[in-house]
């Protein structure tokens, strides 16, 4: 003979802490839908009050099915899945289940699902505010985690993206005078020729370096050569290119100036200016300047050696003809007033 097995039923009674420490998100209604017990989570997100006394249509609408969130609704969806958006925040649904109770009454568990996350933004909820069972709680833990990874990640590249633009700078700098090196130099020219954009090229050699350098030391022809820099800085605009291509060589680009005439007025003022003494540790450093330019639309073709070698022949021609000055290459050189 064989006898079925039977589970005993017993009714399991809970104080009210205890259902708050289980459910800190649950839902008690009365045999006529009026709201008994709220969890403590839970009433962080309702008004003042946290609904206690009111019918809950008036506190929640149930939006799965449509409609007021009447007892019976919520008693029909018992055991299956509900959910429920606050009235007085639409934008948050709740997830839950819903248990018939003794006394006709109903016991909904209530959770965040997808909204976690927000929710614990919105409403600066903690570990805390969850069941120690609660699975958000190591969700919440992971997103923590995500979100530290993410934000070292992102400061990662923030440094990287940071050492990357110096060390590019670097390669395109002279570590002396800070002014752009050849490379910085030969890139800019190859980019103008290359968009079809005009351009005048200077190029400056200074005189009598050497005898700054012989009298006075390196240290104050270093000196020298950052204040030419700097006057350089001051004779051009932010869109040209000033360069130190050697000892005391350089070259200068002037991006869509291709008027002789105001080139030669510019090429005048940086020599008129470096004439001047340069003072180093009290002694007088005096220098001058010999420049040739050249123009991007002398030439039908123009090609960076060449352009390089005309402006080249010019600064020679300024040294042969007594330092100190300024030639223009071409034939109109003369007519242009490009030599003084």
């Amino acid at each position: 003979m064989t006898m079925a097995a039977r589970v005993p039923q017993h009714a399991l009674t809970l104080d009210g802490a205890a259902l708050d420490r289980l459910m800190p998100m649950h839902l008690w209604l009365d045999g006529q839908g009026i709201i008994t017990s709220v969890g403590p989570t839970l009433r962080k997100l309702l008004p003042e009050g946290g609904g206690l006394g009111q019918v809950v249509s008036t506190v929640f609408a149930l939006r799965r099915p449509g409609g007021p969130a009447t007892l019976a609704q919520l008693r029909a969806r018992g055991r299956s899945r509900l959910h429920l958006a606050l009235n007085s925040d639409p934008t948050l649904v709740l997830r839950g289940l819903a248990q018939p109770t003794l006394g006709d009454g109903l016991l909904v568990n209530l959770s965040f699902g997808i909204w976690v996350t927000e929710a614990v933004r919105r409403y600066g909820l903690t570990v805390a505010d969850f069941a120690a069972t609660d699975l958000t709680v190591e969700m919440l833990y992971l997103v923590e985690a995500k979100s530290a990874v993410m934000d070292e990640l992102r400061s990662l590249n923030l440094r990287l993206h940071g050492a990357k633009a110096a060390a590019e700078e670097q390669a395109l700098s002279d570590t002396l005078t800070g002014l752009r090196n050849r490379r910085a130099l030969e890139l800019r020219l190859q980019s103008l020729l290359q968009n079809g954009q005009n351009f005048g090229l200077m190029h400056l050699d200074l005189d009598y370096f050497k005898q700054v350098n012989d009298s006075f030391g390196h240290a104050a022809g270093d000196a020298v050569l950052r204040r030419v820099a700097t006057i350089l800085g001051e004779e051009t605009r932010a869109t040209d290119l000033v360069a130190r291509v050697g000892g005391d060589e350089f070259v200068l680009v002037f991006p869509d100036l291709a008027d002789s005439a105001r080139l030669a007025q510019i090429g005048h003022r940086i020599i008129e200016r470096l004439v001047e003494p340069i003072d180093f540790e009290g002694q007088s450093c005096r220098i001058s300047a010999s420049i040739g330019m050249t123009f991007s639309t002398l030439y039908s073709q123009p090609l960076i050696e060449t352009l390089h070698a005309d402006a080249d022949e010019a600064l020679y021609q300024s040294k042969r003809g007594g330092r100190g000055r300024l030639t223009m290459h071409g034939a109109d050189a003369a007519r242009h007033g490009a030599t003084p």
